[in-house]
């Protein structure tokens, strides 16, 4: 759900069907609600400014490299387009490599 809700809002954004005070306003508000959530919270409007920086219009790769930053942690992946993308972001490896 937290997910899909983020993307869906980048994706509002990156139509013009919202502007980004509205997106970060409706973030804002999932993240004061009482659902439980077990991710860093500032995983959502990290990954909605990642989106946003690279052009994306679906925040979920921005999630993959916003969480890798939070934990400080190196990104695996095989995605080539995704590693060029955020190498200069992140530490990238391959599967192979651990």
């Amino acid at each position: 759900m937290w997910s899909e809700i983020t993307s869906s809002l980048r994706e509002a954004v990156w139509r013009h069907e919202l502007d980004d005070t509205e997106a970060r306003a409706a973030i804002e508000r999932l993240l004061s609600s009482q659902i439980e959530r077990r991710v860093p919270a500032r995983l959502y409007t990290m990954a909605i400014e990642l989106a946003r920086d690279l052009g994306w219009a679906k925040t979920y790769d921005a999630e993959y490299v916003a969480l890798a930053r939070l934990l400080k942690a190196p990104l695996v992946t095989i995605d080539g387009r995704l590693a060029r993308a955020v190498g200069n972001l992140v530490q990238i490896i391959a599967p192979a490599d651990l």
